[in-house]
C-alpha cells in the first residue's frame, strides 16, 4: 500500500500563489507518476498536472504558463507551484499515485485551495 499525504491549500486572492505538497510513503515503486486532479461539487475530477518518476511532464490546458509540477523522487513527494490563480481554479485538489502494480492507483485526502476575487 501507498499513503499519500496533501498539503498546502488554502484562502488565497486572485493572482496570489500557493504551493501544493503530496508525500508518498509505504511500499513505493520505482516507476511511477505522480500527478494532481481537481474537482468541484457536482462535477468530475479532472487533471490538473502529471509528472512520471523520469520527469515527463504534462498540463491541462487551463493551468498552461501559471502553475509548475514537479518531484523529489528521493523524498517520493511532488510539489505543484500555482501563481495567478483565479477564482476559477477554486476547488478540491486531489493527489493521485500512479503504479503498473495493483492496485495500480492511490489517492490522497484532497486540499481545498479557494481563490477570492
Amino acid at each position: 500500500q501507498v499513503q499519500l499525504v496533501e498539503s498546502g491549500g488554502g484562502l488565497v486572492q486572485a493572482g496570489g500563489s500557493l504551493r501544493l505538497s503530496c508525500a508518498a510513503s509505504g511500499n513505493t515503486f520505482s516507476i511511477n507518476v505522480m500527478g494532481w486532479y481537481r474537482q468541484v461539487p457536482g462535477k468530475q475530477r479532472d487533471v490538473v498536472a502529471t509528472i512520471s518518476s523520469g520527469g515527463s511532464v504534462d498540463y491541462a490546458d487551463s493551468v498552461k504558463g501559471r502553475f509548475t509540477i514537479s518531484r523529489d523522487n528521493a523524498k517520493d513527494t511532488v510539489y505543484l507551484q500555482m501563481n495567478g490563480l483565479k477564482p476559477e481554479d477554486t476547488a478540491i485538489y486531489y493527489c493521485r499515485y500512479s503504479t503498473t502494480t495493483y492496485p495500480y492507483d492511490y489517492w490522497g485526502q484532497g486540499t481545498q485551495v479557494t481563490v477570492s476575487s
